[in-house]
């Protein structure tokens, strides 16, 4: 039986999105009730739609500028590229989602898009990614569990030793508050981290809160048990109090700390800012036969105030590996991966929702995906700051230099719209295998 996308309510109301992605001639498509431009294919007569959601945030926006929001966005209707692109090849018009089936890239796509798929397969056993988030989720190991099964990759559970959920006190009963939203962005964050490194063990650290201080303590806790790899998927705005919180919860050498640059288009939030983190941007991206490499990828920008977040920081002190000459600061972003709802990841999700697949997308997928980049990659040398491995391969063919869009509008240019080698919304590409991301 089909089951219709669930329409609950939202902390903030979504709009319909389009992605920038190009178009080969033009038809008409009705989906839906929506209009769709399409490509026709000489060889099939199918039409090839362009991408064009409507999607919700999974966390409402912070009322305090110590509290941060998560950057998890769940797709509630419209075609997806997953989508679009299976039609394509079949010949057959877009149907609307069925929450019974994933309507969003899985594994084995984010694997070759980003140069993956050899090192997925063969490294990660005994590294431990860890998940920082805030609140409980009580369907957390069962939901990635079913995501796991579901594309083939090996068990993930507290039973075997691969998975383990924790509060921030590394406590394994005593856990935070449930919360619908917050579970949303744990389901993306555990189902990302397997994606990209499915032999990596897992380590959920729950915040009690989503204030920086709880959050901060769940990270140095993460450390505390072991993690090389912690991957962050909230921010919220700057403050004079973010160097402070930098040496207190960011500063851990040998680790790899990824932080999603955030959804708002141009502008820095924390702790991307943070000198000490791989800040995260996010990409639009296209399946592309006509290239080399098979996909594209272009800045992700639903609006002026929609995409992905960069931007210079006006409080942390510019990391001595970061070069750019227009921010005096830290400058946001390092790297990028694809965040574009319109083109978003496949995500098994059953709290406070009706149990099922959905697609989302946020620079709450990027950082996880990153994270598990640098986990394929091998445990970090002692005493570096893994946010300056892909610095040291900037401009080769480790990267996947992103040329085009923007995600607003600066003062300096290269801060908002992507060029040629280093640029804010994506800073020096996309993963192209692990060489970028060792050291």
């Amino acid at each position: 039986m089909r089951t219709t996308l669930p329409q609950r309510p939202s902390p903030a109301r979504g709009t319909w999105r389009r992605t920038g992605a190009a178009v080969i001639g033009v038809a008409a498509l009705v989906l839906a009730g929506l209009g769709a431009a399409g490509n026709a294919d000489a060889r099939t007569g199918a039409a090839k739609v362009t991408p064009h959601v409507s999607w919700t945030r999974a966390c409402a926006t912070p009322t305090r500028a110590d509290v941060a929001a998560c950057n998890a966005k769940r797709v509630t209707g419209g075609v997806t590229e997953y989508m679009a692109e299976k039609a394509f090849a079949k010949g057959v018009t877009p149907k609307a989602a069925d929450a019974s089936t994933p309507s969003g890239f899985g594994p084995t796509d984010l694997q070759a898009a980003y140069g993956l798929t050899s090192a997925a397969a063969s490294n990660g056993s005994g590294e431990t990614i860890a998940i920082v988030d805030a609140y409980n989720d009580p369907n957390a190991e069962a939901d990635l569990a079913t995501y796991r099964s579901y594309y083939g990759l090996s068990a993930c559970t507290t039973a075997n030793g691969c998975f383990k959920k924790v509060s921030q006190t590394g406590s394994t009963t005593s856990l935070p508050s449930s919360d619908t939203g917050w579970a949303e962005e744990i389901s993306l964050d555990l189902d990302m981290a397997s994606a990209v490194c499915p032999k990596c063990n897992i380590l959920l650290v729950e915040a009690k809160s989503a204030t920086m201080a709880n959050l901060g303590t769940a990270v140095n806790e993460a450390v505390t048990l072991g993690a090389k790899y912690v991957s962050n998927s909230y921010g919220g705005s700057e403050s004079s109090s973010d160097t402070s919180y930098d040496t207190s919860y960011f500063k851990h050498t040998g680790v790899a700390i990824t932080v999603s640059a955030g959804d708002s288009g141009y502008g820095a939030e924390y702790p991307a800012a943070s000198q000490y983190v791989t800040s995260v941007g996010g990409t639009a991206l296209t399946k592309a036969t006509s290239t080399t490499r098979g996909w594209t990828e272009s800045v992700w920008k639903t609006s002026s105030t929609e995409g992905t977040g960069s931007g210079c920081s006006s409080y942390d002190t510019k990391p001595s590996w970061q070069t750019d000459t227009g921010c005096s600061k830290r400058t946001i972003s390092d790297v990028a991966a694809v965040a574009d709802p319109a083109t978003g990841v496949a995500v098994y999700d059953s709290y406070g929702i009706t149990a099922g697949w959905y697609t989302f997308g946020g620079t709450s997928a990027s950082a996880p995906i990153i994270a598990g980049v640098y986990a394929l990659g091998g445990t970090p040398s002692s005493g570096s700051y893994p946010a300056k491995f892909p610095y040291t391969k900037a401009g080769t063919s480790a990267l996947n230099d992103v040329t085009s869009g923007n995600n607003g509008t600066c003062t300096t240019s290269y801060l908002c719209t992507a060029t040629t080698g280093y640029d804010g919304p994506t800073g020096w590409g996309t993963p192209e295998g692990v060489t970028a991301f060792t050291g």
